[in-house]
């Protein structure tokens, strides 16, 4: 891996709830996303995936830990400061098209990012965003269209494009592929690869989808209740899984002629109440490996290969 781009220690995020209780949506990560790279971030729903790419990007604010960018932190940022990072470090949200001002055209939409973060002439910002536009495969004849005037994946291609006009450093992608025909998810992917090739970008990849992740992804984290459970190189994870949350997970991604990716472990029994996280180990009522060290110490990540680590004490 490149010399890290994004590096997070010990960073946590809470929901407070009225009564004062706290849910650890994101609890202790440590994570490092190196310069070029495409990491995939993956793990049921719930397990706090799309909150730590809100927090790295500071829509929510961090409770706990640190987060480097370029070798800099990023926290407690305004201003001006704020407005740089942000331009080189870009989310683009699940829902596009909740994310594009259905009163405001496409060519409107994709200028604003630019009057906000550049001091471009309006030339040059025209320039940008035809460029730009043309890089997702749309029109120039489609800015004076609105959100609904689209497609659900021409509202992607807007969202890639909207952060692309600021030729940011590295993408935190939210369930890029999610609600999509399965056409339209490899027109979307593809698009995607050549993006981060042809810009030179790092990408963050979210998703449910381990099929996807293992299609586009170079390296494979493994989210659990709110903790990196497993990391390591996309062939490793698919191929060698370590920690039995990930095995479960890949057991249960079906193959061609029925066949399993993983035929062991199999995942039963729903994830703990987070306002109730178990002792030791948080993954250890659901294992079938759980040992009585599992009930009163926390794993943590250690290596197990070259760059591959888990959390596990049997691993």
């Amino acid at each position: 891996m490149s010399a890290a781009l994004l590096e997070v220690q010990g960073l946590s995020h809470r929901f407070r709830l009225k009564d004062g209780r706290a849910v650890r949506a994101v609890d202790g990560v440590d994570l490092a996303v190196g310069a070029g790279e495409i990491l995939g971030i993956v793990g049921e729903s719930g397990c706090g995936k799309s909150t730590l790419g809100k927090t790295l990007i500071g829509v929510l604010g961090a409770d706990d830990g640190t987060v480097r960018f370029e070798g800099a932190p990023i926290q407690n940022l305004d201003g001006t400061a704020l407005r740089a990072v942000r331009s080189r470090l870009q989310y683009v949200y699940q829902d596009a098209g909740a994310a594009l001002d259905p009163r405001w055209t496409i060519g409107r939409s994709l200028d604003e990012a630019l009057v906000i973060h550049t001091a471009l002439p309006r030339a040059e910002r025209d320039a940008r965003v035809r460029e730009t536009l043309a890089a997702v495969g749309l029109h120039g004849d489609q800015l004076s269209l609105y959100p609904h005037e689209i497609s659900g994946g021409q509202q992607r291609r807007v969202g890639l494009a909207r952060v692309l006009a600021l030729h940011p450093k590295l993408l935190i992608l939210d369930e890029p592929t999610s609600g999509l025909d399965v056409s339209v998810q490899a027109t979307i992917l593809k698009l995607l690869v050549a993006l981060w090739k042809q810009y030179g970008l790092t990408l963050l990849f979210i998703s449910h989808d381990l099929a996807v992740v293992r299609s586009i992804c170079t390296r494979v984290a493994v989210m659990y209740l709110g903790r990196i459970v497993e990391t390591g190189p996309t062939a490793g994870i698919f191929t060698n899984p370590r920690h039995p949350y990930t095995k479960s997970l890949l057991a249960a991604v079906p193959l061609p002629g029925g066949r399993r990716v993983i035929d062991e472990a199999w995942l039963e029994g729903e994830p703990p109440d987070p306002l109730d996280i178990p002792s030791g180990c948080r993954f250890r009522n659901r294992c079938p490996m759980a040992q009585p060290l599992c009930a009163t110490d926390d794993p943590t990540l250690r290596p197990l290969a070259p760059g591959h680590n888990a959390a596990c004490h049997f691993a």
